[in-house]
């Protein structure tokens, strides 16, 4: 479950947007301006909002997050950076869809990123993507790397040398999926919902398996800073299985990155997955500060 905050509950409407309609919907934040659109392709609409100032940087949620849950950290960032958020399909504010699966994630930041080409932007982004999002800003880097300024990867893009998902703890992860689902019923219709199911959640999971597996040669595609921003304890300190065992082979795939492209800076911080909601400061700073594009690997 990811720690929830109040403060985005209304961000305030959306305005719709066609393929090339003004961004018109726009709410004063002191020296800031809020603006909000939605983006419809393949079926869905994605809302996006985009505000602060600075360097532009999009900031990609991941499975079973929303851009109100990443709400702390926006707005950290959006203190020295032009700041884009949005939500996946099937995901806070965003329609639900025929089909969840890695490839139509990607199509979603895709048209994502394809709308803010289309807008004209100063510079190049900075592309920040937690858990599945960090694997989407990694697969569309490697196919778009003239498009981004660099990346930030927290706790996902992991090339783990053993899968997450085994066949052996397939169905522990299954029954605390629909526990998941079941708590999520209450958070229908507003900005924090997730419509997947449990099943989806699990078949995804395995998904991401397969794409991490052969994720290193998306690497070796990208000329752009890469920094890592990982937990200590990604599956939770208990001392039971399987939390030692995710969270060696969690530090191992990372180890064996940045054996790989050394160029590559990983930050580690003492939290389990959630730590983009629990350690937003810490995040946010290690971004604003430019550690995360110039800082060497940590120990």
């Amino acid at each position: 479950m990811t720690k929830r905050t109040t403060a985005v509950e209304v961000a305030g409407p959306h305005e719709s947007r066609g393929d090339h309609g003004d961004d018109r919907e726009r709410t004063e934040r002191g020296d800031r301006t809020m603006r909000h659109f939605t983006i419809h392709h393949d079926g869905v609409t994605i809302p996006v909002s985009r505000g602060g100032r600075g360097r532009p940087l999009v900031l990609c949620p991941g499975l079973n997050s929303t851009q109100a849950d990443l709400h702390e950290l926006t707005e950290l960032l959006r203190h020295d950076h032009d700041v884009v958020t949005f939500d996946l399909r099937g995901h806070g504010l965003a329609s639900a869809a025929d089909r969840y699966s890695f490839e139509a994630f990607l199509s979603d930041l895709v048209a994502v990123m394809a709308e803010l080409e289309r807008l004209d932007l100063p510079s190049a982004p900075l592309l920040v993507g937690y858990s599945l999002g960090a694997d989407l800003a990694v697969r569309y880097a490697s196919e778009h790397p003239d498009t981004v300024a660099g990346l930030v990867l927290i706790d996902g893009a992991n090339p783990v040398p053993e899968p997450f998902i085994t066949e052996a703890d397939a169905a522990a992860f299954l029954t605390l999926w629909e526990k998941l689902a079941t708590q999520q019923e209450s958070l229908r219709g507003t900005a924090r919902q997730v419509l997947l199911t449990a099943q989806e959640i699990l078949d995804l999971n395995v998904e991401i398996d397969v794409v991490r597996s052969g994720i290193l040669h998306r690497y070796r595609k990208i000329d752009r800073p890469i920094s890592m921003i990982m937990s200590t304890s990604m599956a939770g300190d208990s001392g039971e299985e399987p939390a030692p065992r995710l969270n060696q082979n969690w530090r191992a795939g990372v180890e064996r990155l940045v054996r790989e492209q050394p160029h590559i800076a990983a930050f580690w911080l003492d939290a389990d997955h959630q730590l983009a909601f629990t350690h937003a400061p810490e995040i946010a700073e290690i971004i604003r500060s430019n550690k995360a594009q110039s800082a060497k690997p940590t120990p």
